[in-house]
């Protein structure tokens, strides 16, 4: 059985989202895209589904936060290079994205963090397995020698 997931994001205003998310080069599934929600593609099994707000809290029974004030959910999304996270960033912010000045630079890892016009944070990342597996496997081994 395939196995798909689906971030929920509530939105002010769908046009606007769903241009914010094309300018970063995904693809909408129309079988599930209408006057009060879109689906972006991810990937195969991964779909952001962008939901009027109003639509959005018809699924939860709890109140629905701020996502421009309170953060729920942080969205970390790989890419393949340090400078597809640059260029995913770049392309967020001229689409209306806000760039929220994270950084996180390390030897086997890079990733930024963007606002989505709505303020849910996206974070594109770039990770070299092979050098992190190396660099835990060290620190394991430092802290087993201690």
């Amino acid at each position: 059985m395939s196995q798909h997931i689906f971030v929920n994001l509530p939105v002010a205003d769908l046009s606007r989202a769903r241009s914010f998310y094309a300018a970063l080069g995904f693809s909408f599934d129309e079988r599930f895209s209408g006057e009060t929600s879109a689906c972006v593609v991810v990937s195969e099994q991964i779909h952001i589904m962008l939901l009027l707000r109003e639509y959005f809290a018809t699924f939860t029974p709890r109140p629905m936060g701020e996502p421009a004030r309170d953060t729920s959910v942080l969205i970390a999304l790989s890419r393949d290079s340090r400078e597809a996270v640059e260029a995913f960033m770049q392309a967020g912010l001229k689409a209306g994205g806000t760039d929220n000045g994270k950084v996180q630079d390390f030897d086997f890892m890079y990733g930024r963090s963007i606002s989505d016009p709505d303020g849910n944070v996206l974070e594109p990342m770039w990770m070299d397995v092979t050098a992190f597996e190396r660099t835990l496997g060290d620190e394991i081994n430092s802290a087993v020698d201690a």
